[in-house]
């Protein structure tokens, strides 16, 4: 057998740069780099690997979190076929990481994580930032991963990569068990070399397939669709990730079945399909909680049901309602005591439009669909009318950046109460168009996100909405897109603190305590003194980037012209009135103190009995 003789660091990299996948017949790199930060825990292994490997690309971040997300960022934006490494020294580099692990296995996002760890030797114990304990020798702060990752494992022998490597990528190529990866490998392993098999580093597709449920279970799907009167879809990222889209405009306009979306499934239809009713769920539109709550069948494509998107279980309420399940992944394709069709969102879209070929909903309620629509653009439409308000209403802000794109171009948010906002007003002219992270709700997601998006999309201008609560905590990958000629254009909406939560804190009778930036009042010893005097704007350019300040959304609008001509990462800064919101018209499971001294938490509390008593379990 003939062999090559590597370190394990640049066995791994070998390895990862000849790792292809295929879909349909188009094959591609899966990976499309490393980023990294290094430290005494990897820069003498991956950071010598990366060093004399320019084939595989290495990108500098400003935060490990960070890192995760932007490669999350761009494997969302292409559709999971492709990603990236993200390499971190051992300790607090590596913990930095666990949140971005959370947040791509709830996402169901593939991406490879290589943490450094302690010595397998043992013999320099305890290392700088080893953690230590007095039960075993056997453990690091890497095992913080276990519970976030899809596949996890530690290389403590070199040949142990042999077998590890195909599991890595076999997980991080199926659609059903996709999400972060993590490979812990000890300091001097990194280091140690070995004669590895030759034919380990020759390239490898690996076939991203397009599975079939069984048969009996697809005849019976078709036939509850058809005995539905009320038919309804939930499209969530699935429809999008399989590439399902357009037989899902082709399947719901000769039917005439309704499609509700899910945060990861806005894009599914083009927000002006007449079966098109908009947001689903907490924040949903008014049409779609009206016809979900009627619905005798629902057919969920590629979604997890969060309780967004279920208004926490209360969002069905057809006493006779029937769910039908399409996902690659069973754990899914069973919620809700569904039907499951466990397998690829287009093959059974096209399936079921063959099946159904003679089958359309009553016209009533057809009618009813496209009037649902109308009457929700014309809703949007008077939000977007531009008032110039000081300060700016957030609805008008985003309807000015709607406005702006073009249809190839990224919106990009993640949490705060942008999302909601987003979820119901933002126009989706392009299934990549509205990317939206909502399966962890990250705070900090939004600036490392963009970065990822645009280099997974550099024909599209990508807009980074973000408050001023989500800034703070992670705005600093700023510099890595202006290192990396990565132009995003930024829309920094200061409302003086978390306004999403507090208005959540307002309705459970909190009046929205811990959530303004202000001074501590010496009187009181509260948190009510005078605003924070926080510059966002001298911070931005502190990092590199274009800066246009805004006051009202008029100047938004010839900010945003302004940005398109700009060459670098442009943000624009603009503040919004914190108490000024577009409705919402659902309530979310929030539990209230079930006793108190306040009478708006009393009041709060017997609001909450009430809707508790619409929830169901669907078996």
């Amino acid at each position: 057998m003939k062999t090559i003789r590597l370190t394990v660091a640049q066995a791994t990299i070998t390895y990862l740069k000849n790792q292809f996948v295929e879909r349909d017949g188009i094959e591609h790199k899966f990976f499309a780099g490393c980023f990294g930060i290094f430290g005494h825990g990897n820069v003498a292994g991956l950071g010598q690997a990366l060093h004399q490997d320019p084939d595989f690309p290495f990108y500098v971040a400003r935060n490990e979190q960070a890192m995760v997300h932007a490669a999350v960022a761009y494997a969302k934006v292409k559709n999971r076929l492709e990603s990236f490494v993200c390499t971190t020294s051992i300790g607090p580099g590596a913990t930095n990481m666990v949140t971005g692990a959370a947040l791509a296995t709830i996402n169901r996002i593939p991406v490879l994580l290589i943490p450094g760890d302690i010595f397998a030797t043992r013999q320099v114990a305890p290392v700088l930032q080893q953690l230590e304990s007095s039960s075993t020798q056997d453990v690091s702060v890497n095992d913080c991963f276990k519970p976030v990752s899809k596949y996890w494992d530690r290389i403590n022998r070199p040949e142990q990569l042999i077998t590890a490597l195909p599991e890595v990528m076999r997980v991080l190529t199926s659609p059903a068990d996709t999400g972060a990866v993590t490979l812990s490998i000890p300091q001097d392993v990194q280091a140690e070399a070995f004669d590895f098999p030759a034919e380990m580093f020759l390239k490898k597709v690996w076939t991203i397939g397009r599975t079939f449920p069984d048969r009996l279970l697809m005849e019976r799907a078709v036939s509850l669709i058809k005995s539905g009167k009320k038919p309804f879809i939930v499209a969530g990222g699935g429809a999008i990730y399989s590439g399902a889209t357009e037989i899902l405009q082709k399947f719901t306009e000769r039917t005439g079945i309704p499609v509700a979306e899910t945060y990861a499934g806005k894009g599914s239809l083009p927000y002006d399909a007449p079966q098109n009713l908009g947001a689903i769920g907490v924040t949903g539109t008014p049409g779609a909680i009206e016809v979900a709550k009627e619905a005798d069948v629902v057919i969920g494509i590629g979604t997890r049901y969060s309780d967004f998107t279920t208004i926490s279980k209360s969002g069905f309420q057809n006493p006779n309602v029937r769910f039908i399940n399409i996902n690659v992944t069973e754990f899914d394709c069973f919620k809700h005591g569904a039907l499951p069709l466990v397998g690829d969102a287009r093959l059974i879209l096209e399936e079921l439009d063959k099946e159904l070929s003679k089958f359309k909903v009553e016209s009533s309620y057809g009618d009813r669909i496209k009037n649902l629509n109308q009457s929700w653009d014309a809703f949007v439409e008077e939000v977007y009318t531009e008032k110039n308000e000081v300060p700016a209403f957030q609805g008008e802000v985003i309807g000015a950046v709607n406005k702006f794109s073009d249809a190839k171009d990224i919106v990009l948010c993640a949490a705060g109460s942008l999302p909601g906002d987003l979820h119901k007003l933002w126009r989706t002219r392009h299934p990549k168009g509205f990317h939206l992270e909502y399966g962890y709700s990250c705070m900090g997601y939004e600036i490392a996100g963009g970065l990822g998006a645009k280099m997974a999309s550099p024909d599209s201008e990508v807009y980074v909405m973000v408050g001023d609560g989500s800034y703070l905590m992670m705005s600093q990958e700023i510099v890595t897109s202006i290192q990396e000629k990565q132009k995003l254009t930024i829309i920094l909406l200061n409302n003086d603190g978390y306004s999403s939560i507090g208005s959540l804190s307002d309705s459970l009778g909190s009046e929205g305590f811990g959530t303004f930036y202000r001074y501590r009042n010496e009187e009181t010893q509260q948190l009510d003194g005078g605003l924070l005097p926080v510059d966002y704007a001298a911070n931005a350019a502190s990092m590199g980037a274009h800066v246009i300040k805004a006051t009202n959304v008029q100047e938004l609008k010839q900010a945003l012209t302004d940005a398109k001509s700009i060459d670098r990462t442009t943000l624009i800064y603009i503040e919004v009135d914190r108490k000024k919101g577009v409705p919402g018209f659902a309530w979310w499971d929030v539990a209230v103190a079930e006793t108190s001294e306040q009478e708006k938490v009393k009041s709060s509390y017997e609001t909450y009995l009430k809707n508790k008593k619409t929830q169901r379990y669907y078996l």
